[in-house]
């Protein structure tokens, strides 16, 4: 698909969650493949990623995948942009998409210094639950910090916890990074210090850095610390 390798390790661990034999395409193409167990989205729904311009998409029967194979013929863009989906399939709920990032060892931006008190605490601690019960529901959700399989690296004010971050182990040698602010302790940078902490930890055990987000000062976050956006995940109820 490409020299660039960033791009084919990414590109192999959605093609293995795939779950079915498929590649991505050359970009600007489209490849769908029928897979009930697809790790792309939630069961039954259809799942679209976007990486390097190219798109690979599941759907759980034959007769969605045919809807979907003739939405993407016609409108590739279709894959990441929520309202031309709609206008081309019955969609019911939709998640995303969600920016992909991917980091690679060589352009890893750690920080230079840490005034903070960061430190590494057991994904179960009670100071975490505190953090994550001071955020909407919405935004406990994206963070996803109940479901990191790391330690949560800690930005810390006492025992009270400022900022966290974790990962959690995907298949392919992958991590999957979450992480979440305080209300009151937000644009200070203590998102991207405990991110930093985590996305070490996750190097130096040689996993492929993940950052998938919506949220513009997540992205951010990400671009920071050395993350290039390669593409998008979407998940569609097709009818």
């Amino acid at each position: 698909m490409t020299n660039d390798s960033l791009l084919r390790r990414a590109s192999g661990l959605w093609e293995g969650l795939a779950a079915e034999p498929v590649a991505f395409p050359a970009p600007g193409a489209a490849a769908v493949v029928v897979s009930p167990r697809s790790g792309l989205c939630p069961p039954g729904w259809v799942g679209l990623l976007t990486l390097g311009g190219a798109v690979l998409a599941t759907a759980p029967d034959a007769r969605r995948a045919e809807l979907l194979r003739a939405a993407l013929l016609s409108c590739p863009e279709a894959a990441r942009d929520t309202a031309r989906l709609r206008a081309l399939l019955p969609v019911g709920r939709i998640l995303g998409p969600a920016a992909l990032a991917y980091l690679a060892p060589d352009a890893f931006t750690p920080l230079t210094s840490t005034p903070e008190d960061v430190r590494p605490l057991p994904s179960d601690h009670p100071a975490l639950s505190e953090l994550t019960a001071r955020v909407t529901v919405e935004e406990r959700g994206e963070a996803d910090l109940g479901d990191i399989t790391s330690p949560a690296f800690a930005v810390l004010r006492g025992e009270r916890v400022l900022a966290a971050c974790g990962y959690r182990t995907w298949p392919y040698g992958t991590a999957q990074f979450s992480v979440l602010t305080a209300p009151d302790a937000r644009g200070r940078g203590l998102a991207r210090t405990a991110a930093a902490a985590a996305v070490a930890h996750a190097l130096a055990a040689g996993l492929l850095p993940q950052w998938r987000a919506r949220v513009p000062a997540s992205r951010r976050v990400a671009a920071r610390l050395g993350f290039r956006e390669l593409g998008t995940q979407l998940s569609a109820e097709v009818r």
